[in-house]
């Protein structure tokens, strides 16, 4: 007779090997059983460690059925919040085919540009998008938020003002309040005052070294800064200018008027409230400022060919060359939020861009005029989209009024409330506001208003310059060009939905249809930031239910899922450390220990948070050196704040000696930061809270599935032990008012139902064989490799973690071909290369992921090893290192119908491997020169005439 009952088939879809597979790997591994594997790989002292319960996990069915009737609780009324969130509209073949696309959402950071065009170009248009409308001439490849770029514009201008004796940072009293809010949490660990201010009335500017402003204000209205940048430029100070992008399309940009910076946010260009996140935010400059800007940078160079290509320019970013002499720990982007901003411009075009600027602003031009003749007085003489009323006594009144007709206004104080307008407000919301208002009066007649309401921007700061004149702004307006145009695009890149991505330290683990279906769901995605606690219920319980699950995995006490990065997680972690200390009178503990091994993020975050970085040393294995961290963590005893430490360790071994480890740091008075980005090894085999962390941050787009989206969004949870539950982030809309990290209270919201759907499907048995299959995997790798590139460094039993890392220093000594020849010559091979020279330089990190299959496995392993027998010929002198394929890879489809002048085969050159016959990637460019473009720094669509040219 079948099983009657719901059988979840998720666990064996998720995870790759088969159990035949698994019996096969464990045999090359001279093993048993998985058990006997992890018993040799898992250092006592931390086995058993694990509180989470082996519960069997949902099916697909289920679990879409319960996270629907949870987001069922949500409400969706019509809002007009604003404060820096508005409704807007995805574009259908936007929504379909680039943000339900795993072409696009699978697709890893474009560190590798020849197999990264594709986004690269979408991040290019994106920065041609900013650029134009901000009157800047470098703009970046997008940040994570607008309070959080405003933190970046804010050190930014103490690092390259002028007035170099000012610690004193100007914000205006006009700022969104949660900009305002960040920047509090950033500047005070920094010794930077904020002083917060009515423009308008300000004295002297000599005391500051910078300034930010909001344009429009936050609430609403529009102030000409000229003479005022022109003051802050006087005394040797930058400005920067938060400011709406759809009202750059009519007004008078901000490097037009002399802002040094321009930041905001990209969300209302097609990307949904989502209850706060993720949201591309941007940030551009001047061109003398391009080398300090934060974040990535996309350019335009050429290949080996000539050919123009695509990359990241300037791309050695600062954490990890400054360390903690960093000024940001920026380590993401939001490139899948970017990318779907550049694309509704490249839809719309500057015609519709600007329609829809005119629309929103006339609808609110009506709407003002209408409100005043019900009798209140808008305070606003100019304005954009956005309007404070002064309600007097009647304020409390008119929100329930307002909410009783499923209508949301922002709650200013006491006297005064706010709305606004934008793409989705229709003529038929502007009457229904009305009425919310008329308190019995008749309601003003829209078709009049609407044939004689003049405009409402003041003139002096009309736009006058042209935006989005390139082609490619002004081509794709129908959805059949636009769908071709994505799909040409997605077709240049490698991600996941083509083949494996063995990233070390990455995590590229399969990104499940059942679990990204939620997130787009309009439940979860309508829901503004602020909106009432009642309306957000079905959000409430996912956060908390979310929080539960990830406290189970980690054996935290409390789990704070505001941060929107694994780098603002680490910050969190440290300002908890911090915080903690400061509450107990040790406000002298300022000393963190970080071991040289660490990731670039480490000390450059330890940097933020106000503390000196004192580095420990390694062991000729790579573990930490425990003498050296005793000696320095008793000489710092009476300073010491905390250490911080990767588990299993950045080079893809458990340490035998981590509770040791923990243990001399809290004997010494610190705390112990486990950084959580190889946390793929450990659930449900060993948690960091139960072995001696006092926090840690967690990766949700590399441990729990959320994708990596071309390089962003990511999630940076913390979990923390219960004394520091105090001292998580706290928010304006949160129960602690102070200490926000991001912008919205729960960061990227509308992207954890993906982690509550794997873990809801996987339960605890799923969670742990997961883990278990992740070290499986690397092992299987390491052990088909290691007789080919050796494997530097294992654990104790000659094993790896979940990583393993092959050392080709040698292979460059004996034939000259470097890890980056080797890096190019995979993808003729279809492969993204592993981690290139991190943590170590000249070697490659492999992270293969439970997700891929045995075949998939052996598939990269045979492309690995035909390349070491490429090396090998030089190394036989065969044939010279110059005239190898690995010196001229990756080969493109273009130069096997030219003439052919190597001294090697098409065939070997293209088709290395007969299986590549049935499915090549090919390439759309060859290699690129990475000198050539920092040299001749390009990062815009090229003008009009360049086009012409070319």
């Amino acid at each position: 007779m079948p099983e009657l009952t719901t059988h979840n088939e998720f666990i064996a879809r998720h995870i790759g090997p088969r159990d035949s597979d698994v019996a096969a790997m464990l045999e090359l591994l001279g093993y048993a059983s998985l058990e006997a594997l992890l018993d040799s790989v898992i250092p006592e002292s931390i086995k058993g460690s694990s509180v989470l319960e082996m519960t069997a996990g949902l099916s697909e069915a289920d679990a879409l059925a319960k996270i629907k009737a949870i987001a069922a609780k949500n409400q969706q009324f019509k809002t007009y919040i604003g404060q820096g969130y508005y409704g807007t509209h995805t574009p259908a073949p936007i929504l379909r085919n680039l943000l339900e696309n795993p072409a696009w959402y699978t697709a890893y950071t474009p560190y590798q540009p020849e197999i990264s065009q594709g986004r690269l170009e979408a991040l290019l248009n994106f920065q041609t998008l900013i650029s134009d409308l901000s009157g800047l001439p470098i703009a970046n490849a997008s940040l994570l938020d607008e309070a959080t770029a405003a933190a970046e514009a804010m050190t930014f201008c103490k690092r390259l003002s002028k007035n170099k004796a000012s610690n004193t940072f100007f914000a205006s009293q006009h700022c969104h309040p949660q900009t305002l809010d960040v920047l509090r949490t950033r500047a005070e660990p920094l010794g930077i005052e904020v002083v917060v201010g009515d423009e308008r009335e300000i004295g002297d500017v000599g005391a500051y070294f910078g300034a930010l402003l909001q344009y429009p204000a936050s609430n609403g209205d529009i102030f000409d800064y000229r003479e005022l940048v022109e003051r802050f430029h006087a005394v040797g100070a930058l400005v920067g200018v938060a400011a709406d992008l759809l009202a750059l399309c009519l007004l008078t940009p901000p490097g037009e008027f002399g802002a040094d910076v321009a930041i905001g946010s990209a969300q209302r260009f097609g990307v949904p409230l989502g209850f706060g996140g993720p949201h591309a935010a941007y940030f551009a400059t001047r061109e003398a400022f391009k080398r300090d800007m934060p974040g990535r940078l996309v350019g335009v160079s050429v290949d080996r060919f000539g050919k123009p290509a695509l990359r990241l320019a300037m791309q050695t970013r600062e954490q990890h060359i400054r360390r903690e002499k960093a000024t940001s720990n920026i380590c993401t982007a939001q490139v899948l939020l970017a990318n779907i901003a550049s694309m509704y411009a490249v839809y719309h075009g500057p015609r519709g861009l600007t329609a829809i600027a005119q629309r929103v602003h006339q609808l609110t031009a009506i709407l003002a005029q209408g409100l005043s003749q019900l009798g209140y007085s808008v305070e606003q003489q100019a304005f954009f989209d956005t309007l404070s009323v002064a309600s007097g006594a009647q304020t409390a009144a008119l929100h329930a009024k307002a909410r009783a007709a499923g209508i949301n206004l922002r709650e200013v104080d006491a006297e005064r409330l706010g709305l606004s307008l934008d793409e989705t407000t229709t003529p038929a919301a502007v009457e229904a506001l009305w009425a919310v208002f008329a308190d019995g009066q008749e309601l003003p007649v829209f078709a009049e208003l609407a044939s004689s309401v003049a405009a409402r921007l003041p003139q002096a700061l009309l736009r006058r310059s042209a935006i989005l004149a390139h082609p490619v702004f002004n081509r794709y307006h129908s959805e059949t060009e636009l769908m071709r145009y994505l799909r040409k695009l997605a077709d240049k890149d490698l991600a996941l939905d083509r083949s494996m991505i063995p990233l070390g330290s990455c995590t590229m683990k399969l990104n499940a249809t059942s679990e990204m279906i939620p997130v787009t769901w309009a439940e979860f995605g309508n829901l503004h930031p602020f909106a009432p606690s009642e309306q957000s219920q079905g959000y409430r319980q996912l956060t908390d239910e979310l929080e539960a699950m990830l406290c189970a995995a980690t054996g935290y006490d409390g789990v704070s899922l505001q941060p929107n990065s694994g780098a603002q997680g680490e910050y969190a972690g440290l300002l908890a450390i911090r915080a903690y200390h400061r509450s107990r009178g040790d406000e002298q503990r300022d000393i963190c220990l970080i071991p040289q091994s660490a990731h670039g993020t480490n000390p450059a975050t330890a940097s933020m948070a106000g503390m000196r970085v004192v580095v420990t040393s390694c062991d000729s294995l790579g573990n930490v050196d425990i003498e050296d961290l005793r000696a320095k963590a008793i000489e710092h005893k009476e300073r010491l704040a905390a250490l911080m430490i990767t588990y299993p360790s950045t080079h893809g071994v458990f340490e035998e000696g981590i509770r040791e480890i923990c243990q001399i740091v809290h004997d010494n008075g610190g705390q112990v930061y486990i950084d959580g980005a190889n946390m793929n090894a450990m659930v449900g085999l060993c948690a960091p809270g139960q072995f001696g962390g006092d926090v840690s941050h967690l990766n949700l787009h590399k441990t729990f599935c959320i994708p990596h989206g071309g390089g962003g969004p990511g999630v940076g949870p913390i979990g923390v032990k219960a004394h520091l539950i105090p001292f998580l982030p706290g928010h304006d809309k949160m129960a602690r008012k102070q200490g926000a990290v991001s912008a919205a209270p729960f960061g990227s919201a509308s992207i954890l139902p993906i982690t509550w759907m794997y873990i809801s499907m996987m339960g605890g048995e799923g969670l742990k064989r997961a883990s278990q299959l992740a070290i499986l995997n690397a092992n299987y790798i390491a052990r088909r490799l290691e007789e080919h590139y050796p494997v530097l460094y294992t654990g104790s039993n000659s094993l790896v973690a979940h990583e393993c890392i092959l050392d080709l220093r040698p292979l460059k000594e004996t034939s000259g071909i470097s890890v980056d020849d080797v890096a190019k010559r995979l993808i003729d091979f279809g492969f993204h290369a592993p981690t290139m020279s991190f943590p170590v330089a000249g070697t490659l990190m492999i992270e293969p992921t439970e997700s891929e299959s045995k075949q998939e496995l052996d598939r990269f392993c045979d492309a690995m090893i035909a390349i070491r027998e490429e090396i090998r010929a030089v190394e036989h002198g065969a044939v010279a290192a110059d005239s190898s394929p690995l010196k001229n890879a990756p080969h493109t489809a273009a130069e096997l119908v030219g003439e052919w002048n190597h001294g090697y085969s098409r065939e070997q050159a293209v088709y290395p491997l007969a299986s590549l016959v049935e499915a090549k990637y090919w390439p759309p460019v060859g290699r690129v020169d990475n000198v050539f473009g920092d040299r001749n720094l390009v990062c815009a669509c090229p003008s009009i005439e360049a086009y012409q040219e070319a």
